[in-house]
């Protein structure tokens, strides 16, 4: 979309995932009332309503070059639908981005979406209203800068808390966030906490008539369903791992083997693995995972090791007998120390080990070797150098696999020349200790 998001020469278009430098976050499952029924709740919107008189009042009339009505008609439409004169503009913007009018000729007059719509195009519909409420705060949405700015941060804490948040709680929440993002003055962070109160509540009876919020009986603001299947939306847009509580449900009953194997190969999201730990008592689901990583491959100790970073020490007892473990006790001595928990110590070769078994992990997962992003575990540079050299003479199963990994897809010429080398000294140490073993 054009950044002036009143250009209506401009199609809509949601901004490409890849260009967004946002780090993925993992949201919590959420239960999405049935499509029917959402698309029944869409004309009730107060905007909507208004967008829809205001489409059936229009007709057929000029408008401005720029797309607009004239000034003569924009007060007739506020004085005759009765509108906010300041909402009218965002009325006319969703009425003519979501196909309800269609501006030809300098004329504007019935679009497209006129007509009654299908569940599935009436919901769309809803998405393309919101994107145009959500794309609106970059020009000013609710009257104040520094809520707009963080408009889509405040729907997603709301989105986190189904039970509601406090209009306090999320004041404080801008505050920190807008001192964090701009690091204003000690006169301009007082100026705007004595401020802000008041313009959020504007800012949440905006979201109210736009029909995302709502309040409860406590006075905390939740989102609507539609809300929450909007926000939804656009979470997974922004590439965030927000999923629906049937698509975790799944693997609420997988054993630790099944969840592992779904995360080798890719079925499943951080989020599905939050789900499937919150059902189990964390000494249970540490005893299990173990028992999978002590005979699996790298790709399955990755993937335990993944998920037991999620617990605390409520499960020292399974982890600490994965020290008994010949392929798991680096692991489990690790995770016991960042714990501050007793555990033997660690020398050199076995950082080493666990770098290497790191990297065979890539060897077995499902986007590997192609998605070489994940070398990103290891900072490339001289460091890198050092330890890919290191590693010829680590015993490890996968070691010369993982050289060959490293000398033919890392990015760094030195890193991949380091491993060329370390690999033919590894084929070389091997094959000597093998004709050692045969006389």
């Amino acid at each position: 979309m054009a950044n002036n998001v009143f250009d209506l020469t401009e199609l809509r278009k949601p901004p490409p995932i890849e260009d967004k430098h946002v780090e993925g976050l993992v949201f919590p499952p959420v239960a999405l009332a049935p499509d029917a029924d959402l698309a029944r709740e869409v004309p009730r919107v107060p905007l909507v309503a208004d967008v829809l008189r205001l489409t059936a009042w229009t007709g057929t009339r000029p408008v401005t070059e720029h797309g607009h009505l004239h000034p003569a008609d924009a007060e007739a439409a506020v004085a005759e639908l009765g509108l906010a004169p300041d909402r009218l503009r965002l009325l006319w913007v969703v009425a003519v981005n979501t196909g309800l009018l269609q501006i030809m000729r300098g004329t504007a007059g019935r679009g497209p979406l006129s007509h009654q719509l299908p569940v599935e195009a009436t919901l769309e519909f809803w998405d393309g209203v919101v994107m145009d409420v959500l794309d609106r705060a970059e020009e000013g949405l609710s009257g104040s800068a520094v809520v707009d700015e963080h408009l889509a941060e405040t729907l997603a804490t709301v989105y986190s808390v189904r039970t509601g948040v406090a209009a306090a709680t999320l004041a404080k929440g801008i505050l920190h966030s807008h001192e964090v993002a701009c690091d204003p003055g000690a006169v301009e962070l007082r100026r705007l906490a004595a401020t802000l109160h008041a313009e959020l509540d504007d800012a949440l009876a905006l979201l109210e008539y736009c029909g995302l919020v709502e309040q409860t009986t406590t006075g905390h603001f939740r989102l609507t369903p539609l809300g929450v299947w909007a926000v939804r939306r656009d979470l997974l847009r922004e590439g965030h791992d927000a999923p629906t509580a049937a698509q975790v449900e799944v693997y609420s009953d997988y054993a630790a083997a099944e969840l592992v194997e779904a995360m080798i190969t890719g079925a499943v999201t951080p989020s599905v693995v939050a789900y499937w730990l919150e059902r189990r008592a964390p000494e249970a689901a540490a005893h299990e995972l173990v028992q999978v990583a002590a005979s699996g491959t790298a790709g399955q100790r990755g993937a335990v090791g993944t998920i037991l970073e999620e617990l605390g020490p409520e499960a020292e007892v399974p982890v600490r007998k994965a020290l008994d473990e010949p392929l798991m006790w680096r692991y489990a001595a690790s995770w016991l120390h960042i714990r501050d928990l007793p555990a033997p110590p660690l020398n050199p070769d076995d950082h080493t080990w666990i770098a290497i078994d790191s990297l065979a992990a890539l060897l077995y997962f499902a986007d590997a070797p192609g998605a070489m992003g994940s070398f990103d575990v290891l900072e490339a540079g001289e460091e890198l150098v050092r330890l890919v050299g290191e590693m010829a003479s680590v015993e490890h199963p996968d070691t010369v696999a993982v050289l060959d990994l490293l000398a033919g897809h890392h990015g760094d010429q030195a890193v991949a020349k380091a491993a060329r080398k370390a690999a033919m000294k590894a084929r070389s140490m091997r094959a000597m200790a093998a004709g050692d073993a045969s006389g």
